[in-house]
């Protein structure tokens, strides 16, 4: 079954950086659609950015120029590099993929989190 877990979150200051990842498995990558969404307790999950399986992006006007999103199909992995971080950008940070881009924010499969934590 489809497996995502993510790595890479933290504590950083403001300005600082971070990479996460997410090392997918039972699925067949390369084929799907990849996406980070972020959520914060209490609130709705938010759409951060998205790759689709040609490599076409997609990113959340607060994120744009500042958080890069990849992906890796020899090793299945999902990547996001977070630049210039802002506290507003503290929040469990989620893998999630699905067939279809359009079914991203919807889909049941997404990992467990990372959390990143940015301090001023």
């Amino acid at each position: 079954q489809v497996q995502l877990v993510e790595s890479g979150g933290g504590s950083v200051e403001s300005g600082g950086s971070l990479t996460l990842s997410c090392a997918a498995t039972g699925f067949p990558f390369s084929r799907y659609c990849m996406g980070w969404f972020l959520q914060v307790p209490g609130k709705e999950r938010e759409g951060v950015a998205l790759i689709a399986s040609d490599g076409s992006t997609y990113y959340a006007e607060s994120v744009k120029g500042r958080f890069t999103i990849s992906r890796d199909s020899a090793k299945s992995r999902l990547y996001l590099r977070l630049n210039r971080l802002k506290t507003d950008d503290s929040a469990m940070y989620f893998c999630v993929t699905a067939q279809r881009c359009h079914a991203l924010m919807l889909s049941p499969n997404r990992g467990q989190g990372t959390q990143v934590t940015v301090s001023s």
